[in-house]
Parts: C-alpha cells; sequence; structure tokens
C-alpha cells in the first residue's frame, strides 16, 4: 500500500509524470503485493480493485514501451 501512496504523491508534487516506466511499474508492483496480502486475508471487493489496477497500470507500461520503440 505504500507503494501506491508514495508513487500517488511524487505523482502530485510533480516528480514523475504518469507517461513514465516508473509510474507504471511501481502501481503494478504496488498492486500485485496488496493482492498477494489479500490471499491471507480474502476481501473480494479489494481483490476486484487491484485486479484492475494492475490492468490499468499494464496498460500504461505497454504505451510507455511502444512509445520507447518507436524512437
Amino acid at each position: 500500500m505504500a507503494i501506491i501512496i508514495v508513487t500517488y504523491f511524487l505523482l502530485q508534487i510533480g516528480k514523475i509524470s504518469s507517461e513514465t516506466l516508473t509510474f507504471s511499474l511501481l502501481n503494478a508492483g504496488g498492486s500485485a503485493l496488496i493482492l498477494y496480502s489479500l490471499s491471507y486475508n480474502w476481501n473480494m471487493a479489494s481483490v476486484l480493485i487491484e485486479s484492475f489496477w494492475i490492468l490499468i497500470s499494464l496498460i500504461g507500461l505497454f504505451r510507455v514501451l511502444k512509445k520507447r520503440t518507436r524512437i
């Protein structure tokens, strides 16, 4: 959870951009860790939110990588 909060904070203060590899990786990694923790304390709503958060982060990751290969 701390990874996601710090990532969002860095985005809000302008230290990282939402269109960077770092942003997408931190979001996906933070969500994956939360998803892992949910295997010990199941909560369907949280599993769904974190699953979508990972999916959205992966879309951002692929967009960044696609943009890099065009250059």
